[in-house]
């Protein structure tokens, strides 16, 4: 079993955001949404470096000016793991880290975990799953769901309701078959990622709009990892209503 040396942790964190414009720099209990998550990242024992990394300079200046490293990226990257990718000669970790910078309460004892995860079962990437004990989630497109064998090896993931329970109200589903949610952390390899621009968007990824899907189709392995938490992303201005209120009340 190969144990990771060095562990690179990378937020992601572009300005622009349709639904909720500026949204990483919005303050949560008197600091910016992305501050509170770096707080969050940076109390990871096992974290070798943390890196923001921004198309944005008014983000990079934020990130600097509490004490963040920032690495620059292009505009043009489409997604956090194109972010990441594209700075991979900036970072030392042979394991990096995917957090999201919409993730403020994103707990550190999880991101342990995945670390733990991948040093005991030999995989390409690690992430996140919980299980949905409510059948209307289970529909809901916004929640991505999971499938995975017994030995939690994803097989797919999906905006649709799978597994689908034939033959039964979809209140029942979560009695009647595991039903499992999809965190969009993830913990890669270095090879994987030093990859990764070379694989062309997927089908599958086309349609479901869900990147971890084109190393599915490319045939990488992805480990889940099971959590009690439950994502709480800040996507719109309710939820960024309710991040507040979850703040003030700790």
């Amino acid at each position: 079993m190969e144990i990771m040396s060095c562990v690179s942790v990378v937020i992601p964190a572009r300005l622009e955001s349709t639904r909720l414009p500026n949204k990483v720099l919005l303050e949560i209990g008197g600091k910016p949404m992305l501050e509170r998550v770096w707080e969050q990242v940076s109390q990871m024992k096992s974290a070798d470096e943390v890196f923001i990394a921004t198309d944005s300079g008014l983000v990079a200046e934020a990130a600097e000016s509490w004490g963040a490293k920032v690495a620059l990226t292009s505009p043009d990257c489409p997604s956090g793991t194109d972010r990441i990718a594209s700075i991979l000669d900036k970072l030392s970790g042979d394991f990096i880290l995917n957090v999201q910078g919409d993730e403020p309460f994103v707990p550190p004892a999880l991101l342990e975990d995945l670390v733990e995860a991948f040093n005991q079962n030999p995989c390409d990437i690690v992430t996140p799953v919980f299980s949905i004990a409510e059948g209307e989630e289970i529909l809901d497109p916004n929640l991505v769901k999971a499938v995975r064998t017994g030995s939690g090896r994803a097989l797919y993931f999906s905006r649709g309701a799978v597994p689908h329970v034939r033959g039964s109200d979809h209140n029942h589903w979560p009695v009647e078959a595991i039903h499992w949610g999809h965190i969009g952390v993830y913990g890669y390899s270095r090879d994987v990622l030093a990859k990764y621009p070379g694989l062309s968007q997927s089908p599958l990824e086309r349609v479901e709009k869900l990147e971890q899907l084109r190393f599915l189709e490319n045939g990488f392995s992805i480990q889940t990892v099971v959590t009690e938490y439950r994502p709480i992303g800040v996507d719109t201005e309710e939820d960024l209503i309710r991040a507040r209120e979850m703040i003030a009340s700790i």
